[in-house]
C-alpha cells in the first residue's frame, strides 16, 4: 500500500508523528508537512522535521511547496491519504477545491481519482463554516475522523488515548493494529 500522510498546522502534530511511526514498515509512506505544521511542531514539541524520521526507510518526505511532487499526479498510484491534524484552513481549501500547496493538490488528485481520503479536523469548538465544510467533504466520500476519544477501551494514560485515536484511524485505512482494547 502507498499512503500519503499530510500534516497541516493545527495543534496536535505529535499525533501525526506517532501515527507515522506506528505504520507497518511494509507500507510506503509519503509525508508532507505544511509550513504551519512545522511551526506547531517547533512550538509544541521543540522538534524539526529533519530530526523525526531519519531512521525510516519506507518514508519519502516532501515540501508542501513542491507542487510537482509525485503525489500531485493521478498517474502516481497512491492508494489512500490522511490529513492529520487537518486545520480549518486546510479543511476549507479542500472543500472548495483550492489546490495551492502540495497537500491540497494531492487531496484534489485523490478526490478526482475517487481514492480513499480521511481528514482529521483538530479544532474546538467547531463553527458553522467548519461543519459545512466537513459535510461537503463527507458528501464527496471523504471520511471525517477527528481525534475523538471513545472511553469504552478504558484509557488510563495520554498514551492510551493517543493509541486509541491512532488505532481508529488505522482501522479506517484497513491497517491491522492492536493499539487499543476493542469492545467485546
Amino acid at each position: 500500500m502507498k499512503l500519503t500522510v499530510a500534516i497541516s498546522g493545527a495543534s496536535g502534530v505529535n499525533l501525526a508523528i506517532k501515527f507515522v511511526k506506528l505504520i507497518p514498515k511494509d507500507i510506503e509512506l509519503f509525508v508532507v508537512f505544511s509550513k504551519s505544521a512545522k511551526k506547531a511542531l517547533s512550538l509544541e514539541n521543540k522538534l524539526k522535521v529533519k530530526d523525526i524520521f531519519k531512521d525510516f526507510n519506507n518514508i519519502t518526505i516532501f515540501k508542501d511547496e513542491n507542487i510537482g511532487a509525485s503525489i500531485a499526479s493521478g498517474s502516481f498510484k497512491i492508494d489512500k491519504m490522511i490529513i492529520i491534524p487537518c486545520s480549518s484552513n486546510t479543511l476549507a481549501k479542500c472543500a472548495y477545491g483550492i489546490a495551492d500547496s502540495l497537500i491540497t493538490r494531492a487531496f484534489s488528485v485523490m478526490l478526482k481519482e475517487k481514492r480513499e481520503i480521511i481528514v482529521a479536523p483538530r479544532e474546538l469548538p467547531l463553527n458553522t463554516i467548519m461543519l459545512e465544510n466537513m459535510l461537503k467533504l463527507s458528501n464527496l466520500g471523504v471520511v471525517i475522523a477527528p481525534p475523538i476519544l471513545g472511553y469504552y477501551s478504558n484509557q488510563q494514560t495520554l498514551e492510551d488515548m493517543e493509541n486509541f485515536i491512532i488505532g481508529k484511524w488505522m482501522d479506517l485505512l484497513k491497517i491491522d493494529n492492536t493499539l487499543y482494547k476493542r469492545w467485546k
